[in-house]
Protein backbone atom coordinates (compact mmCIF):
# COMPACT_ATOMS: atom_id res chain seq x y z
CA UNK A 1 0.00 0.00 0.00
CA UNK A 2 1.27 3.48 -0.95
CA UNK A 3 0.55 6.52 1.21
CA UNK A 4 -0.31 9.57 -0.92
CA UNK A 5 1.00 12.83 0.55
CA UNK A 6 0.58 15.28 -2.37
CA UNK A 7 -2.08 15.37 -5.10
CA UNK A 8 -2.10 17.49 -8.25
CA UNK A 9 -5.67 18.20 -9.41
CA UNK A 10 -5.60 18.28 -13.21
CA UNK A 11 -8.74 20.36 -13.49
CA UNK A 12 -10.30 23.69 -12.63
CA UNK A 13 -13.30 25.32 -10.95
CA UNK A 14 -15.76 23.52 -8.73
CA UNK A 15 -14.47 19.99 -9.21
CA UNK A 16 -10.91 21.07 -8.40
CA UNK A 17 -12.15 22.63 -5.16
CA UNK A 18 -14.28 19.58 -4.43
CA UNK A 19 -11.27 17.27 -4.65
CA UNK A 20 -9.00 19.61 -2.69
CA UNK A 21 -11.43 19.87 0.22
CA UNK A 22 -11.47 16.12 0.72
CA UNK A 23 -7.68 15.98 0.33
CA UNK A 24 -7.30 18.60 3.07
CA UNK A 25 -9.51 16.55 5.39
CA UNK A 26 -7.21 13.59 4.69
CA UNK A 27 -4.17 15.79 5.46
CA UNK A 28 -2.91 15.50 1.89
CA UNK A 29 -1.24 18.50 0.22
CA UNK A 30 -2.67 19.76 -3.07
CA UNK A 31 -1.31 21.36 -6.22
CA UNK A 32 -3.53 23.41 -8.53
CA UNK A 33 -2.84 24.02 -12.19
CA UNK A 34 -4.42 26.97 -13.95
CA UNK A 35 -4.54 28.76 -17.26
CA UNK A 36 -4.16 32.51 -17.73
CA UNK A 37 -7.97 32.79 -17.70
CA UNK A 38 -8.18 31.15 -14.26
CA UNK A 39 -5.35 32.86 -12.39
CA UNK A 40 -7.83 34.50 -9.96
CA UNK A 41 -10.03 31.42 -9.50
CA UNK A 42 -10.80 30.17 -5.96
CA UNK A 43 -9.23 26.75 -6.61
CA UNK A 44 -5.88 28.44 -7.26
CA UNK A 45 -5.94 30.20 -3.89
CA UNK A 46 -7.23 27.14 -2.01
CA UNK A 47 -4.43 24.79 -3.08
CA UNK A 48 -1.17 24.53 -1.16
CA UNK A 49 0.73 25.19 -4.39
CA UNK A 50 -0.37 26.47 -7.81
CA UNK A 51 1.30 26.47 -11.22
CA UNK A 52 0.35 28.31 -14.41
CA UNK A 53 0.31 25.84 -17.30
CA UNK A 54 -0.43 28.15 -20.20
CA UNK A 55 -2.88 30.26 -22.20
CA UNK A 56 -6.67 29.91 -21.87
CA UNK A 57 -7.28 27.40 -24.70
CA UNK A 58 -7.54 23.91 -23.14
CA UNK A 59 -5.17 22.29 -25.61
CA UNK A 60 -2.46 24.71 -24.49
CA UNK A 61 -3.05 24.27 -20.76
CA UNK A 62 -5.38 21.75 -19.12
CA UNK A 63 -4.95 19.18 -21.91
CA UNK A 64 -1.16 19.41 -22.20
CA UNK A 65 0.00 16.06 -20.79
CA UNK A 66 3.71 16.85 -20.97
CA UNK A 67 3.32 20.10 -19.02
CA UNK A 68 1.28 18.41 -16.30
CA UNK A 69 3.74 15.53 -15.92
CA UNK A 70 6.61 18.03 -15.65
CA UNK A 71 4.80 19.96 -12.88
CA UNK A 72 4.26 16.67 -11.03
CA UNK A 73 7.95 15.80 -11.21
CA UNK A 74 9.12 19.32 -10.33
CA UNK A 75 6.91 19.44 -7.22
CA UNK A 76 7.31 15.80 -6.12
CA UNK A 77 3.64 15.00 -6.62
CA UNK A 78 2.57 11.47 -5.64
CA UNK A 79 -0.74 11.30 -7.47
CA UNK A 80 -3.03 13.10 -9.91
CA UNK A 81 -6.79 13.44 -9.64
CA UNK A 82 -8.29 14.31 -13.06
CA UNK A 83 -11.77 15.38 -11.94
CA UNK A 84 -14.17 15.07 -14.88
CA UNK A 85 -13.77 16.28 -18.46
CA UNK A 86 -10.35 17.33 -19.80
CA UNK A 87 -7.98 14.34 -19.35
CA UNK A 88 -10.15 12.29 -16.99
CA UNK A 89 -10.90 9.60 -19.60
CA UNK A 90 -7.67 9.84 -21.54
CA UNK A 91 -5.85 6.48 -21.52
CA UNK A 92 -2.64 8.10 -22.77
CA UNK A 93 -2.64 10.43 -19.75
CA UNK A 94 -3.09 7.54 -17.30
CA UNK A 95 -0.31 5.65 -19.09
CA UNK A 96 2.06 8.65 -19.06
CA UNK A 97 1.60 9.08 -15.32
CA UNK A 98 2.27 5.41 -14.65
CA UNK A 99 5.43 5.51 -16.76
CA UNK A 100 6.64 8.38 -14.55
CA UNK A 101 5.78 6.58 -11.29
CA UNK A 102 2.87 8.93 -10.57
CA UNK A 103 -0.40 7.43 -9.31
CA UNK A 104 -3.48 8.09 -11.42
CA UNK A 105 -6.51 8.42 -9.15
CA UNK A 106 -8.79 6.47 -11.42
CA UNK A 107 -8.95 3.14 -13.26
CA UNK A 108 -6.23 1.51 -15.35
CA UNK A 109 -5.37 2.89 -18.78
CA UNK A 110 -6.62 -0.40 -20.24
CA UNK A 111 -10.08 -0.02 -18.66
CA UNK A 112 -10.31 3.56 -19.89
CA UNK A 113 -9.39 2.47 -23.41
CA UNK A 114 -11.94 -0.36 -23.55
CA UNK A 115 -14.82 1.68 -22.18
CA UNK A 116 -13.83 4.72 -24.25
CA UNK A 117 -14.87 2.85 -27.38
CA UNK A 118 -18.54 1.98 -27.42
CA UNK A 119 -17.86 -0.91 -29.77
CA UNK A 120 -15.05 -2.33 -27.61
CA UNK A 121 -17.24 -1.86 -24.53
CA UNK A 122 -20.13 -3.75 -26.10
CA UNK A 123 -17.80 -6.61 -27.02
CA UNK A 124 -16.35 -6.82 -23.49
CA UNK A 125 -19.72 -6.56 -21.75
CA UNK A 126 -21.34 -9.23 -23.95
CA UNK A 127 -19.60 -11.93 -21.89
CA UNK A 128 -21.44 -10.88 -18.71
CA UNK A 129 -25.06 -11.25 -19.84
CA UNK A 130 -25.73 -7.51 -19.59
CA UNK A 131 -28.87 -6.41 -21.53
CA UNK A 132 -27.99 -4.45 -24.67
CA UNK A 133 -30.07 -2.57 -27.21
CA UNK A 134 -30.84 -4.75 -30.28
CA UNK A 135 -28.33 -4.00 -33.03
CA UNK A 136 -24.73 -4.86 -33.89
CA UNK A 137 -21.50 -4.62 -31.93
CA UNK A 138 -19.18 -3.85 -34.82
CA UNK A 139 -18.42 -0.83 -36.98
CA UNK A 140 -20.81 -0.32 -39.88
CA UNK A 141 -19.49 1.39 -43.00
CA UNK A 142 -21.86 0.10 -45.69
CA UNK A 143 -25.31 1.68 -46.18
CA UNK A 144 -26.59 -1.67 -47.42
CA UNK A 145 -25.55 -3.36 -44.15
CA UNK A 146 -27.18 -0.53 -42.18
CA UNK A 147 -30.41 -1.10 -44.13
CA UNK A 148 -30.34 -4.82 -43.32
CA UNK A 149 -29.83 -4.05 -39.62
CA UNK A 150 -32.72 -1.58 -39.65
CA UNK A 151 -35.01 -4.16 -41.23
CA UNK A 152 -34.00 -6.72 -38.63
CA UNK A 153 -34.38 -4.63 -35.45
CA UNK A 154 -37.15 -2.36 -36.76
CA UNK A 155 -37.35 1.39 -37.25
CA UNK A 156 -36.47 3.86 -35.93
CA UNK A 157 -32.75 3.15 -35.57
CA UNK A 158 -29.91 5.14 -34.08
CA UNK A 159 -26.62 5.66 -35.89
CA UNK A 160 -24.04 6.37 -33.21
CA UNK A 161 -20.33 7.20 -33.16
CA UNK A 162 -18.27 4.58 -31.33
CA UNK A 163 -16.04 7.25 -29.76
CA UNK A 164 -18.91 9.71 -29.33
CA UNK A 165 -20.42 11.68 -26.51
CA UNK A 166 -22.52 14.77 -25.91
CA UNK A 167 -24.83 14.00 -28.83
CA UNK A 168 -22.10 14.28 -31.49
CA UNK A 169 -22.04 11.69 -34.25
CA UNK A 170 -25.62 10.63 -33.54
CA UNK A 171 -28.48 10.37 -36.03
CA UNK A 172 -32.00 9.02 -35.51
CA UNK A 173 -33.39 7.52 -38.72
CA UNK A 174 -37.10 6.82 -39.16
CA UNK A 175 -37.15 6.12 -42.92
CA UNK A 176 -35.01 3.55 -44.73
CA UNK A 177 -34.45 5.99 -47.60
CA UNK A 178 -32.66 8.41 -45.25
CA UNK A 179 -30.13 5.87 -43.97
CA UNK A 180 -27.30 6.38 -46.50
CA UNK A 181 -27.27 10.17 -46.16
CA UNK A 182 -27.56 10.09 -42.34
CA UNK A 183 -24.75 7.54 -42.10
CA UNK A 184 -22.50 9.78 -44.16
CA UNK A 185 -23.27 12.73 -41.89
CA UNK A 186 -22.72 10.73 -38.68
CA UNK A 187 -19.37 9.38 -39.93
CA UNK A 188 -18.24 12.87 -40.99
CA UNK A 189 -19.24 14.41 -37.65
CA UNK A 190 -17.56 11.59 -35.69
CA UNK A 191 -14.33 12.05 -37.65
CA UNK A 192 -14.38 15.79 -37.05
CA UNK A 193 -15.19 15.58 -33.33
CA UNK A 194 -13.25 12.48 -32.25
CA UNK A 195 -10.85 11.58 -35.05
CA UNK A 196 -12.64 8.24 -35.32
CA UNK A 197 -15.37 7.69 -37.91
CA UNK A 198 -16.54 4.30 -36.60
CA UNK A 199 -20.30 4.12 -36.17
CA UNK A 200 -22.73 1.37 -35.21
CA UNK A 201 -26.45 0.92 -35.73
CA UNK A 202 -28.98 -0.12 -33.11
CA UNK A 203 -32.68 0.09 -32.29
CA UNK A 204 -33.71 3.57 -31.16
CA UNK A 205 -35.67 3.53 -27.90
CA UNK A 206 -38.35 6.15 -28.55
CA UNK A 207 -39.21 7.22 -25.00
CA UNK A 208 -36.12 6.42 -22.95
CA UNK A 209 -35.17 7.33 -19.44
CA UNK A 210 -31.49 7.81 -18.66
CA UNK A 211 -30.64 6.02 -15.43
CA UNK A 212 -27.07 5.37 -14.31
CA UNK A 213 -25.51 3.23 -11.60
CA UNK A 214 -22.57 4.38 -9.48
CA UNK A 215 -19.98 1.64 -9.00
CA UNK A 216 -16.90 1.53 -6.82
CA UNK A 217 -14.15 -1.06 -6.84
CA UNK A 218 -10.75 -1.61 -5.27
CA UNK A 219 -7.59 -3.17 -6.66
CA UNK A 220 -8.32 -6.44 -4.83
CA UNK A 221 -11.36 -7.41 -6.90
CA UNK A 222 -14.07 -6.04 -4.59
CA UNK A 223 -16.93 -4.20 -6.32
CA UNK A 224 -20.11 -2.56 -5.05
CA UNK A 225 -22.85 -0.41 -6.57
CA UNK A 226 -24.05 2.71 -4.78
CA UNK A 227 -27.53 2.71 -6.33
CA UNK A 228 -28.84 4.83 -9.17
CA UNK A 229 -29.16 8.38 -10.41
CA UNK A 230 -32.04 9.56 -12.58
CA UNK A 231 -30.60 11.80 -15.32
CA UNK A 232 -33.44 12.12 -17.82
CA UNK A 233 -33.92 15.90 -17.73
CA UNK A 234 -31.58 16.96 -20.52
CA UNK A 235 -31.08 19.60 -23.18
CA UNK A 236 -29.01 18.89 -26.29
CA UNK A 237 -28.35 15.34 -24.97
CA UNK A 238 -26.70 16.77 -21.86
CA UNK A 239 -27.97 16.58 -18.31
CA UNK A 240 -29.43 19.52 -16.42
CA UNK A 241 -31.19 17.94 -13.42
CA UNK A 242 -30.26 14.70 -11.66
CA UNK A 243 -31.72 12.93 -8.66
CA UNK A 244 -31.14 9.88 -6.50
CA UNK A 245 -32.84 7.54 -6.18
CA UNK A 246 -35.05 7.29 -9.28
CA UNK A 247 -38.78 7.70 -8.68
CA UNK A 248 -39.66 4.66 -10.80
CA UNK A 249 -37.33 1.81 -9.83
CA UNK A 250 -38.58 -1.03 -7.66
CA UNK A 251 -36.11 -2.69 -5.26
CA UNK A 252 -36.00 -5.68 -7.61
CA UNK A 253 -35.25 -3.56 -10.69
CA UNK A 254 -32.64 -1.57 -8.74
CA UNK A 255 -30.87 -4.79 -7.72
CA UNK A 256 -30.96 -6.12 -11.30
CA UNK A 257 -29.47 -2.90 -12.69
CA UNK A 258 -26.87 -2.77 -9.94
CA UNK A 259 -25.74 -6.33 -10.62
CA UNK A 260 -25.60 -5.62 -14.35
CA UNK A 261 -23.40 -2.59 -13.62
CA UNK A 262 -21.07 -4.79 -11.59
CA UNK A 263 -20.86 -7.11 -14.61
CA UNK A 264 -19.84 -4.18 -16.80
CA UNK A 265 -17.14 -3.18 -14.30
CA UNK A 266 -15.83 -6.75 -14.11
CA UNK A 267 -15.61 -6.92 -17.91
CA UNK A 268 -12.72 -4.45 -17.92
CA UNK A 269 -11.12 -5.19 -14.53
CA UNK A 270 -12.39 -1.89 -13.17
CA UNK A 271 -11.28 -0.21 -9.95
CA UNK A 272 -12.01 3.26 -8.59
CA UNK A 273 -15.26 5.19 -8.99
CA UNK A 274 -17.15 4.77 -12.25
CA UNK A 275 -20.63 5.05 -13.68
CA UNK A 276 -22.53 2.59 -15.83
CA UNK A 277 -25.24 4.28 -17.89
CA UNK A 278 -28.43 2.56 -19.01
CA UNK A 279 -31.42 3.57 -21.05
CA UNK A 280 -34.75 2.38 -19.69
CA UNK A 281 -37.89 2.01 -21.79
CA UNK A 282 -41.56 2.47 -20.86
CA UNK A 283 -41.72 -1.16 -19.67
CA UNK A 284 -38.74 -0.59 -17.33
CA UNK A 285 -36.58 -2.85 -19.48
CA UNK A 286 -33.01 -1.54 -19.29
CA UNK A 287 -30.14 -1.65 -21.78
CA UNK A 288 -26.43 -0.91 -21.39
CA UNK A 289 -25.44 2.44 -22.91
CA UNK A 290 -21.84 3.13 -21.86
CA UNK A 291 -19.48 3.39 -18.91
CA UNK A 292 -17.92 6.64 -17.74
CA UNK A 293 -14.53 5.80 -16.24
CA UNK A 294 -14.33 8.79 -13.93
CA UNK A 295 -16.18 10.77 -11.30
CA UNK A 296 -19.47 12.13 -12.67
CA UNK A 297 -20.61 15.74 -12.44
CA UNK A 298 -23.68 14.52 -10.57
CA UNK A 299 -21.82 12.41 -7.98
CA UNK A 300 -23.01 14.62 -5.06
CA UNK A 301 -26.54 13.17 -5.10
CA UNK A 302 -25.08 9.71 -4.54
CA UNK A 303 -22.94 11.05 -1.70
CA UNK A 304 -26.01 12.64 -0.12
CA UNK A 305 -28.12 9.45 -0.05
CA UNK A 306 -25.30 7.08 0.96
CA UNK A 307 -23.16 9.27 3.24
CA UNK A 308 -20.05 8.16 1.35
CA UNK A 309 -17.40 10.64 0.17
CA UNK A 310 -16.62 9.28 -3.31
CA UNK A 311 -13.45 11.34 -3.70
CA UNK A 312 -12.11 9.98 -0.42
CA UNK A 313 -12.85 6.45 -1.62
CA UNK A 314 -11.09 7.16 -4.93
CA UNK A 315 -7.96 8.25 -3.08
CA UNK A 316 -8.02 5.24 -0.73
CA UNK A 317 -8.41 2.86 -3.69
CA UNK A 318 -5.50 4.58 -5.47
CA UNK A 319 -3.38 3.98 -2.37
CA UNK A 320 -4.16 0.27 -2.65
CA UNK A 321 -6.60 0.05 0.25
CA UNK A 322 -9.52 -2.37 0.22
CA UNK A 323 -13.09 -1.07 0.32
CA UNK A 324 -14.21 -0.62 3.91
CA UNK A 325 -17.76 -1.82 3.28
CA UNK A 326 -19.71 -4.48 1.41
CA UNK A 327 -22.85 -4.31 -0.70
CA UNK A 328 -25.09 -5.34 2.20
CA UNK A 329 -23.76 -2.42 4.26
CA UNK A 330 -25.12 0.14 1.79
CA UNK A 331 -28.59 1.64 1.99
CA UNK A 332 -30.51 4.60 0.60
CA UNK A 333 -31.13 7.41 3.07
CA UNK A 334 -33.54 10.11 1.89
CA UNK A 335 -33.69 11.76 -1.53
CA UNK A 336 -31.31 14.16 -3.26
CA UNK A 337 -31.67 16.43 -6.30
CA UNK A 338 -28.99 18.36 -8.19
CA UNK A 339 -29.52 21.16 -10.68
CA UNK A 340 -26.66 22.34 -12.85
CA UNK A 341 -26.47 26.12 -12.84
CA UNK A 342 -25.28 26.97 -16.34
CA UNK A 343 -24.49 30.40 -17.75
CA UNK A 344 -26.97 29.74 -20.55
CA UNK A 345 -30.10 31.41 -21.85
CA UNK A 346 -33.03 28.93 -21.86
CA UNK A 347 -35.05 31.44 -23.89
CA UNK A 348 -32.44 31.35 -26.64
CA UNK A 349 -31.99 27.62 -27.20
CA UNK A 350 -29.73 27.36 -24.12
CA UNK A 351 -26.92 29.25 -25.82
CA UNK A 352 -24.01 30.14 -23.49
CA UNK A 353 -24.11 33.60 -21.92
CA UNK A 354 -20.87 35.29 -20.88
CA UNK A 355 -20.35 38.27 -18.61
CA UNK A 356 -19.51 39.25 -15.05
CA UNK A 357 -21.14 37.93 -11.88
CA UNK A 358 -22.33 41.30 -10.59
CA UNK A 359 -24.22 39.76 -7.68
CA UNK A 360 -23.58 36.25 -6.48
CA UNK A 361 -25.20 34.97 -3.30
CA UNK A 362 -25.56 31.28 -2.53
CA UNK A 363 -28.67 29.79 -0.90
CA UNK A 364 -28.34 28.49 2.64
CA UNK A 365 -30.21 26.43 5.19
CA UNK A 366 -30.84 22.77 6.04
CA UNK A 367 -30.10 20.20 3.36
CA UNK A 368 -28.49 22.60 0.86
CA UNK A 369 -25.08 22.12 -0.75
CA UNK A 370 -23.45 24.33 -3.37
CA UNK A 371 -20.40 23.09 -5.27
CA UNK A 372 -19.04 26.02 -7.26
CA UNK A 373 -15.83 27.63 -8.41
CA UNK A 374 -16.84 31.26 -8.82
CA UNK A 375 -17.19 34.35 -6.66
CA UNK A 376 -18.95 37.69 -7.02
CA UNK A 377 -17.15 39.97 -9.49
CA UNK A 378 -15.60 37.14 -11.50
CA UNK A 379 -16.05 36.82 -15.24
CA UNK A 380 -17.38 33.67 -16.87
CA UNK A 381 -14.67 32.65 -19.37
CA UNK A 382 -15.65 31.66 -22.89
CA UNK A 383 -13.05 28.92 -23.14
CA UNK A 384 -14.66 26.27 -20.93
CA UNK A 385 -17.92 24.60 -20.02
CA UNK A 386 -20.46 27.27 -18.95
CA UNK A 387 -21.43 25.57 -15.68
CA UNK A 388 -21.23 28.00 -12.75
CA UNK A 389 -22.27 25.69 -9.96
CA UNK A 390 -24.05 22.54 -8.87
CA UNK A 391 -26.92 23.21 -6.50
CA UNK A 392 -27.70 20.09 -4.46
CA UNK A 393 -30.39 19.45 -1.88
CA UNK A 394 -31.33 16.51 0.31
CA UNK A 395 -34.70 15.78 1.88
CA UNK A 396 -36.27 12.99 3.87
CA UNK A 397 -38.25 12.11 0.74
CA UNK A 398 -38.67 13.24 -2.87
CA UNK A 399 -41.47 15.71 -2.12
CA UNK A 400 -39.41 17.49 0.52
CA UNK A 401 -36.38 17.51 -1.75
CA UNK A 402 -38.36 19.16 -4.57
CA UNK A 403 -39.74 21.84 -2.24
CA UNK A 404 -36.31 22.45 -0.76
CA UNK A 405 -34.78 22.83 -4.21
CA UNK A 406 -37.42 25.36 -5.25
CA UNK A 407 -36.65 27.37 -2.11
CA UNK A 408 -32.93 27.16 -2.82
CA UNK A 409 -33.42 28.37 -6.39
CA UNK A 410 -35.47 31.30 -5.15
CA UNK A 411 -32.67 32.21 -2.72
CA UNK A 412 -29.87 31.86 -5.26
CA UNK A 413 -29.01 35.40 -6.36
CA UNK A 414 -27.11 35.69 -9.63
CA UNK A 415 -27.09 38.84 -11.74
CA UNK A 416 -24.95 39.96 -14.65
CA UNK A 417 -25.53 36.80 -16.67
CA UNK A 418 -28.49 34.64 -17.64
CA UNK A 419 -28.65 31.18 -16.04
CA UNK A 420 -30.68 27.99 -16.21
CA UNK A 421 -32.10 28.44 -12.70
CA UNK A 422 -35.55 29.57 -13.83
CA UNK A 423 -35.73 26.72 -16.32
CA UNK A 424 -34.87 24.25 -13.55
CA UNK A 425 -37.58 25.75 -11.35
CA UNK A 426 -40.05 25.36 -14.22
CA UNK A 427 -39.15 21.67 -14.47
CA UNK A 428 -39.45 21.10 -10.72
CA UNK A 429 -42.93 22.63 -10.70
CA UNK A 430 -44.12 20.65 -13.73
CA UNK A 431 -46.66 17.90 -13.16
CA UNK A 432 -44.67 15.42 -15.25
CA UNK A 433 -41.60 15.84 -13.05
CA UNK A 434 -43.55 15.82 -9.80
CA UNK A 435 -45.35 12.62 -10.80
CA UNK A 436 -42.13 10.99 -12.01
CA UNK A 437 -43.71 10.41 -15.42
CA UNK A 438 -41.01 11.90 -17.67
CA UNK A 439 -38.18 10.85 -19.97
CA UNK A 440 -35.32 12.38 -21.94
CA UNK A 441 -37.80 14.19 -24.19
CA UNK A 442 -39.08 16.45 -21.41
CA UNK A 443 -37.74 19.63 -23.03
CA UNK A 444 -39.07 18.63 -26.44
CA UNK A 445 -42.52 17.82 -25.06
CA UNK A 446 -43.11 20.48 -22.45
CA UNK A 447 -40.74 23.42 -22.77
CA UNK A 448 -40.79 26.51 -24.94
CA UNK A 449 -39.17 29.88 -24.13
CA UNK A 450 -42.65 31.37 -23.72
CA UNK A 451 -43.18 29.13 -20.68
CA UNK A 452 -40.61 31.15 -18.75
CA UNK A 453 -42.26 34.38 -19.86
CA UNK A 454 -45.56 33.18 -18.37
CA UNK A 455 -43.72 32.13 -15.21
CA UNK A 456 -42.18 35.60 -14.97
CA UNK A 457 -45.61 37.18 -15.41
CA UNK A 458 -47.14 35.05 -12.66
CA UNK A 459 -44.30 35.97 -10.32
CA UNK A 460 -44.74 39.67 -11.09
CA UNK A 461 -48.49 39.36 -10.58
CA UNK A 462 -47.95 37.80 -7.16
CA UNK A 463 -45.45 40.54 -6.27
CA UNK A 464 -47.97 43.17 -7.32
CA UNK A 465 -50.68 41.70 -5.11
CA UNK A 466 -48.34 41.59 -2.11
CA UNK A 467 -47.17 45.15 -2.77
CA UNK A 468 -50.71 46.51 -2.97
CA UNK A 469 -51.74 44.84 0.29
CA UNK A 470 -48.60 46.10 2.01
CA UNK A 471 -48.92 49.67 0.75
CA UNK A 472 -52.61 49.90 1.51
CA UNK A 473 -51.86 49.04 5.15
CA UNK A 474 -49.07 51.58 5.67
CA UNK A 475 -49.75 54.05 8.55
CA UNK A 476 -50.30 57.72 7.74
CA UNK A 477 -47.86 60.23 9.22
CA UNK A 478 -49.01 63.79 8.59
CA UNK A 479 -50.67 62.49 5.44
CA UNK A 480 -47.35 62.05 3.56
CA UNK A 481 -46.90 58.28 3.79
CA UNK A 482 -50.49 57.61 2.79
CA UNK A 483 -50.22 59.91 -0.26
CA UNK A 484 -46.98 58.14 -1.29
CA UNK A 485 -48.46 54.72 -0.74
CA UNK A 486 -51.60 55.56 -2.68
CA UNK A 487 -49.47 56.60 -5.65
CA UNK A 488 -47.39 53.44 -5.52
CA UNK A 489 -50.47 51.29 -5.07
CA UNK A 490 -51.98 52.84 -8.18
CA UNK A 491 -48.81 52.02 -10.08
CA UNK A 492 -48.89 48.36 -8.97
CA UNK A 493 -52.64 48.09 -9.68
CA UNK A 494 -51.98 49.37 -13.18
CA UNK A 495 -49.31 46.72 -13.69
CA UNK A 496 -51.65 44.06 -12.33
CA UNK A 497 -54.23 44.98 -15.01
CA UNK A 498 -51.57 44.47 -17.67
Amino acid sequence: MTKISKILVANRGEIALRVMRTAREMEILTVAIYSDADRDSPHVRYADEAVNVGPPPSNESYLDINKIVKVCKDLNVDAVHPGYGFLSENADFAKALKENDIIFIGPSAEAIKVMGSKLAAKEAVAKYDVPMVPGVNHAVTSPSEAIEIAKKVGLPVLIKASAGGGGKGMRVVENIEELPEQMERAISEALSAFGDGSVFVEKFITSPRHIEIQVLGDQHGNLVYLFERECSIQRRHQKVIEEAPSAILTPEKRKAMGEAAIGVAKSCGYYGAGTVEFIVDENLDFFFLEMNTRLQVEHPVTEEITGIDLVKEQIKVAEGQELGFKQEDLEINGHSIEVRVYAEDPKNNFLPDIGTLKNYRRPQGPGIRVDDGFEQGMEIPIYYDPMIAKLVVKGDNRTQAIKRMIRAIDEYEITGITTTLEFCKYVLNHEAFISGNFDTKFVERYFTPEKLDSTDHEAEKLAAIIAIKTLDNLPTINGSSQIKSNGMASKWKSRLKD
